[in-house]
C-alpha cells in the first residue's frame, strides 16, 4: 500500500511564502503523475501543479508566477514552493499521485490527507 504524507502548511500572512513537501512511501516502482491540488469548503479540489505523464510541469493560471512545483524522483517526494500568496490560496492542499507498485504492471491513483494553508494577517 501507498502513502502520501503532506507537510509544510500552516500560517502565513500576505505576500509571504511557504514550501509544502509530499513524501510517497510503500512498494514504489516508479511515480508517473505528480502534483498539487487545493480544495476550500463547498468547492471542488482543484488543480495548482502537476509534473504530467511526459514529466513536463504544468501550472494553473493561478499559480503562474507565484508557485514552483519541483520533484526528487530520488526520494519520491514532491514539493510546491509559494511565493506572494495571497487570501484566495487559502486552502487545504492535497499531494496526488499514480504511482506503479512492485510485483505490479499498472499505476494506481493515490491522494494525501492534506495540509492546510491559511492566508491571513
Amino acid at each position: 500500500q501507498v502513502q502520501l504524507v503532506e507537510s509544510g502548511g500552516g500560517l502565513v500572512q500576505p505576500g509571504g511564502s511557504l514550501r509544502l513537501s509530499c513524501v510517497a512511501s510503500g512498494d514504489i516502482l516508479d511515480i508517473r503523475i505528480f502534483g498539487w491540488y487545493r480544495q476550500t469548503p463547498g468547492n471542488q479540489r482543484e488543480l495548482v501543479a502537476i509534473f504530467n505523464n511526459d514529466g513536463d510541469i504544468v501550472y494553473r493560471d493561478i499559480a503562474k508566477g507565484r508557485f514552483t512545483i519541483s520533484r526528487d524522483k530520488s526520494k519520491n517526494s514532491l514539493f510546491l514552493e509559494m511565493n506572494n500568496v495571497n487570501v484566495e490560496d487559502t486552502a487545504t492542499y492535497y499531494c496526488n499521485a499514480d504511482v506503479k507498485e512492485k510485483g505490479t504492471n499498472w499505476y494506481s491513483h493515490y491522494w494525501g490527507q492534506g495540509t492546510q494553508v491559511v492566508v491571513s494577517s
